[in-house]
């Protein structure tokens, strides 16, 4: 991007730091904001009025938490809650559909956002239908390797969320969870210190997850 156009979005945006347990995004008000999480992670899911939340994905920043309700003037289809404290970064639509006007390539770069979005979503609605569940999981604990493999090739991975909250996301319940991870220990695939894994073997994990 070029440095011109983040110094105008700098301008722009609002950035609050909020504590772990911060409502993020409301399903209940139509969205004027886009909205980003610079550092932290957050969840994505169904938080009703009672104060409870269902988690359905996460979200580790920095990460779009939703850059479309704005454009159609709707409610966010999913609330997003804080997992730990997080910097929010908050751009109104309008001060944006401005600056495209002004730099297309500003325009470019978000359709490419929005298309990674549908395609991410897509993927993870053809998982839930074709994948059993050690798949599923497989394909979750790949997504979060992105740490540097270590001298022996294991990459560690730290889990931010609720063990509950990540049954939740993976349509299994936390009992089949702990399954799958004495199963995929037994297998040398992953070694679980409580909410630490290290995945011993990344190939195949891939290879169990079908990627």
């Amino acid at each position: 991007m070029p440095a011109d156009v983040v110094a105008e979005l700098q301008e722009l945006a609002q950035v609050r730091e909020l504590p772990a347990g911060s409502l993020l995004v409301s399903s209940r008000e139509p969205a004027r904001d886009l909205c980003l999480i610079a550092r932290g992670d957050a969840a994505l899911g169904s938080a009703p009025a009672d104060g409870s939340f269902q988690p359905e994905r996460s979200v580790q920043g920095p990460a779009w938490l939703d850059a479309s309700s704005a454009w159609l003037g709707a409610a966010p289809a999913q609330d997003a809650v804080a997992v730990s404290d997080v910097t929010l970064v908050s751009v109104p639509r309008a001060d944006v559909q401005a600056l495209m006007q002004r730099h297309p390539e500003l325009a470019r770069r978000l359709v490419v956002t929005l298309a990674r979005q549908v395609q991410s979503l897509t993927v993870a609605t053809h998982d839930l239908m074709h994948k059993d569940a050690e798949g599923r999981f497989a394909a979750w604990l790949l997504q979060r390797c992105c740490s540097e493999a270590a001298s022996d090739g294991s990459v560690t991975v730290s889990l931010t969320e609720r063990k509950r909250d990540i049954a939740s996301q993976l349509a299994i319940t936390p009992e089949t969870l702990s399954r799958l991870l004495r199963q995929l220990s037994r297998k040398g695939l992953i070694a679980v210190a409580g909410y630490t894994v290290k995945v011993l073997d990344v190939a195949a994990l891939r290879a169990l997850a079908g990627v």
